[in-house]
């Protein structure tokens, strides 16, 4: 704890007269109880905080579920909530066993962690519990973006190995590179054996988690290919819209009030004054944090939501959902070392970048249900070129320690170096997790462990593969099922979770209660 109290005897001796060394030892002793105790409050304080962002961060899965079920057909609702659970429980043992000690393990290589398997000698003297639960929500969320990839068609025995190796291997190794003191990459380093005498910076992980769960899910979703019926053979794009854009947007709230945990949060510590005496310290970089994600975010919803509008002609709000979510993973790189102002440009360029990502993949004839690739890829790799431009020197010598000389944007005139440091981390993302993930999934698809038959597919895999529909829904070509004309309910309304037939006079409440989606 900086500004410790400290008492000598032999000081306060002279002072004292008779007995002057028994007193002075009594008031340096008592001093010393009461330094303690601010220490171990401060301890306490920030382990609190930590432990408070990563539950913020584990809500966040919450968030993607139902984002994912939203985005989905109805029919395969149950396989993508349940992928969901398992990319939290299945990541949970294998961050444990091996996930966290590559990543924060100690080497002497800068490349990969090699102490503290299965929390062995733990905690350390700089890492706690509270650190391993948030960095355990973190590597789940790297999961949990590749699921939405290649959703609808993987089999599920696809998700378990990939999920595994994915937090347990590929996404631990990565963040040892830029978040380990002793990564190669870190900003944390000493001056003179920095990157580029900076080291790259990713403050709470556009490129860590966003870009390598957006590249894996990339190369997912490339090798078993489109879901069925996304492109003609002409090569136009069929919209297979999601059955529910309500979860659409209850998942997007959720992810919003998940941010705040996860990009103030990984300061980890909040009870660390910049200068002695004053009312200004990491708290007030804590703040301005919160805010520059919120800027961003808010500024990429708007940008989509005019320029889908001007390119479609509707106001959509699935796409306003994922304009919002692009600009938190891009402010996710640099949120603690901006400016508001400079948020808000990261938000506006954020918009363009996806809806150029979006536009290329149906030229491509990509298919990527949750446009997650394009999302958290493109839009990550956006935010680390961002901070390449926009980082100001006094906020990156707060957060990452004071260093003469220190490279800074590029456009605040600190030269190029930061922004190559930037530019070196996005390319060694890419080729690590082209280079595991990608054959991984190759192996998958030729052990014909990887995408489901076509009748398995079009049937939907809630039924085929997991014993029932999420939703209790009739086919709209049933004739058996078809709706009387005069009733209140459209032919594809659907009750969820009531028995309506008990409430045969109230009409109006049964349709409040009624939810509608398209098979």
């Amino acid at each position: 704890m900086s500004g410790a109290i400290t008492c000598s005897a032999a000081d306060l001796a002279t002072l004292l007269g008779p007995n002057a060394t028994a007193a002075a030892d009594y008031i340096c002793g008592q001093l010393g109880t009461v330094n303690n105790k601010f220490t171990d409050a401060a301890f306490a304080i920030d382990n609190t905080y930590l432990l408070f962002s990563a539950y913020l961060v584990f809500a966040m899965q919450l968030g993607f579920a139902m984002l994912c079920a939203g985005s989905v057909r109805a029919k395969n609702t149950m396989n993508i909530m349940l992928t969901n659970v398992l990319d939290a429980a299945a990541g949970g043992f294998f961050y444990y066993l091996f996930g966290y000690a590559f990543a924060f393990g100690g080497s002497s290589e800068g490349f990969i962690g090699r102490h503290n398997f299965a929390l062995r000698d733990f905690p350390t003297p700089t890492a706690d519990y509270s650190f391993f639960l948030y960095q355990w929500a973190f590597a789940i969320a790297a999961a949990g973006i590749t699921s939405g990839s290649i959703a609808e068609r993987t089999q599920f025995v696809a998700y378990l190995i990939y999920s595994s190796f994915l937090t347990g291997f590929v996404y631990p190794v990565v963040s040892h590179w830029f978040w380990s003191p002793d990564g190669w990459a870190s900003p944390f380093r000493s001056a003179d054996d920095r990157l580029f005498s900076t080291g790259a910076i990713d403050f709470a992980g556009s490129g860590v988690v966003h870009m390598v769960g957006g590249i894996a899910g990339l190369w997912g979703a490339l090798i078993e290919g489109p879901r069925r019926g996304r492109f003609e053979k002409g090569g136009r794009a069929i919209a297979l819209r999601g059955h529910s854009a309500s979860l659409v947007v209850l998942g997007t709230f959720l992810l919003w009030f998940g941010w705040y945990g996860f990009n103030p949060g990984s300061f980890t510590k909040i009870l660390v004054p910049y200068n002695s005496g004053s009312n200004y310290g990491q708290w007030s970089g804590i703040g301005r944090t919160a805010v520059n994600t919120t800027l961003s975010g808010c500024t990429a919803a708007l940008t989509t939501l005019f320029g889908k509008r001007l390119l479609s002609g509707h106001w959509n709000v699935t796409d306003v959902c994922n304009g919002l979510l692009g600009g938190f993973a891009a402010i996710t790189a640099g949120c603690s070392v901006v400016e508001p102002w400079a948020a808000i440009v990261c938000g506006f360029m954020t918009s363009l970048v996806l809806i150029g990502c979006n536009k290329l993949a149906e030229l491509v004839q990509y298919g990527d249900p949750l446009e997650a690739a394009q999302l958290h890829g493109g839009c990550g790799a956006w935010g680390l070129i961002f901070v390449g431009l926009f980082a100001k020197e006094k906020y990156l010598n707060e957060v990452y320690g004071a260093t003469p000389g220190r490279p800074y944007g590029l456009f605040m005139g600190g030269g190029g170096k930061l922004l190559g440091a930037q530019l070196v981390q996005i390319l060694v993302i890419v080729g690590w997790v082209s280079a595991t993930m990608g054959t991984l999934f190759f192996i998958l698809k030729r052990l014909n462990l990887l995408r489901i038959s076509e009748q398995h597919e079009m049937q939907g895999m809630d039924m085929t593969r997991h014993g029932g529909f999420a939703y209790i829904y009739h086919d709209n070509d049933d004739e058996s099922h078809r709706v009387d004309p005069g009733s209140p309910f459209p032919r594809s309304a659907l009750p969820l979770a009531f028995n309506f037939q008990l409430f045969g006079n109230l009409l109006p409440f049964k349709y409040c209660l009624g939810f509608g989606f398209e098979i």
